[in-house]
């Protein structure tokens, strides 16, 4: 017999604002972390041993925070918000500093993303003031790397995801279209190597595998679309899995490639085998929209966790699959 869907683990409560997103850090298991952002401006730092919220930084003005996540250490954390800046911040031995302030010019919800380059030094992607553009900077420097830019007539920046390929070659960006395309840039020549549509409807998320140079993306449709990079850097698309209900607000994949979660209109959190996206749950807890879901950090699947954030302002923390 199927094993029945999890409950949660937990429930972290408080924010007072929708949960837009969530980012683990585990890798210290003594002083395990979750980062949220809310719809009010409030990043609420979660202990997750004592189920309580350390501390609580404002530096957005009460703008909605879009996307938080850290570079390096738990001590330095990046937030996004739709008062057009990107923030850094110390939180190294109890300050909450920030240290660094970046205007991006956008008030879309495109989150952005970092990749370690070398040591001590990041590549970060963020949308620009102009809706199609996508800028790119060094951390800690801040150091303007490149702007990328469509020449087609693609729509509105909705998601990027950067990622370096083996081999030596410069880093690449994945990035989602208004238009419901998929586009992977090549970062160092400052062009497009390949170009699909993947949605009829705004590209809305996505998340991808490095290693099997595989992806999928979700829109406001009822389906969760997979692709697959070729060795020409072509990109293909492979499989569709119907949903439902219609919208995916966001997709994870864990980071043992095994499991890969999605955040639905719905309210639910929608669990699929990685392989072959076979469905193998359906969480239903919260009382309105998924607007996110993330997995921890921790290097040994077997003891992380999956967080989910939802606009009824909880986040439930739950442990799934992790005997697979």
């Amino acid at each position: 017999m199927a094993r029945p869907p999890p409950t949660p683990l937990f429930v972290l409560r408080g924010s007072g604002a929708p949960i837009n997103t969530l980012h683990f850090s585990c890798q210290e298991p003594s002083s395990a972390l979750l980062f949220s952002g809310s719809g009010k401006g409030a990043i609420h730092v979660w202990n997750l041993h004592t189920r309580r919220a350390e501390r609580v930084l404002e530096g957005h003005g009460g703008s909605s925070i879009v996307w938080v996540n850290t570079i390096g250490s738990k001590e330095t954390l990046i937030s996004q918000a739709r008062d057009k800046r990107l923030c850094t911040w110390n939180l190294s031995e109890g300050r909450s500093d920030v240290t660094q302030s970046i205007f991006t010019g956008s008030v879309g919800f495109c989150q952005g993303s970092v990749m370690e380059m070398h040591p001590q030094r990041w590549l970060l992607a963020y949308p620009a003031e102009d809706m199609e553009e996508v800028k790119l900077v060094e951390l800690p420097s801040g150091v303007p790397v490149c702007s990328l830019k469509p020449d087609a007539k693609l729509g509105m920046l909705m998601c990027v995801k950067l990622w370096q390929p083996d081999g030596g070659c410069g880093p690449m960006l994945l990035a989602g279209y208004e238009d419901g395309s998929l586009a992977l840039w090549d970062v160092a020549q400052r062009q497009i190597l390949s170009r699909l549509t993947t949605h009829p409807e705004p590209l809305l998320c996505l998340d991808f595998d490095p290693v099997g140079l595989r992806g999928v993306s979700g829109s406001a449709e009822r389906a969760v679309s997979s692709w697959v990079l070729d060795g020409q850097q072509n990109l293909q698309l492979r499989d569709t899995v119907e949903l439902v209900n219609p919208g995916i607000s966001q997709l994870r994949l864990r980071m043992d490639r095994r499991i890969l979660a999605s955040a639905g209109w719905d309210h639910r959190i929608r669990l699929f085998s990685w392989k072959k996206l076979k469905p193998l749950a359906v969480l239903q807890y919260h009382t309105d929209t998924a607007l996110c879901v993330t997995f921890s950090d921790h290097k040994d699947s077997r003891l992380g966790l999956m967080a989910a954030g939802s606009k009824d302002q909880r986040i439930s923390i739950w442990s799934v699959y992790n005997d697979s």
